[in-house]
């Protein structure tokens, strides 16, 4: 008995041909009109996308495109840690955690400020439950 290979059992993609005419596959960019009832294509200009463009463009100096012979900077964030009793300053790029960690050390107000107004909301929808 005939039994089709793995690769045949494989789902692949539809590509346009596969299809007669009821796919088309675009590349995403979306439709900026429509075509009228004698097939002529009618731009939307609602659809169209415009960029602003900031103030004093012209006179800047700086390119969005970076050398490749420029070499990387390194990271300036240390970071300690501790392993079998020594500690090691290694240089990291800085995470999520310990960003929050440094804003919470560097805002000891603002932490306790937040903290206050969320122990309130617990207390007030508890007061309300009951």
């Amino acid at each position: 008995m005939f039994k089709p290979s793995q690769p045949m059992m494989a789902r692949l993609r539809l590509t346009t041909k596969q299809v007669n005419g009821g796919y088309y596959k675009g590349n995403r960019t979306g439709s900026m009109g429509y075509f009228d009832h004698k097939g002529n294509y009618v731009i939307d200009w609602k659809k169209v996308r415009t960029y602003v463009v900031p103030e004093g463009l012209d006179t800047f100096k700086l390119t969005p495109f970076v050398s490749k012979r420029v070499d990387s900077t390194p990271s300036a964030y240390k970071k300690q840690i501790e392993r079998n009793g020594r500690t090691y300053t290694v240089i990291d790029s800085l995470k999520g955690p310990d960003f929050l960690d440094q804003w919470y050390s560097s805002n000891p107000d603002e932490v306790l400020a937040r903290e206050t107004a969320e122990q309130e909301a617990v207390d007030e929808s508890k007061a309300s439950k009951q």
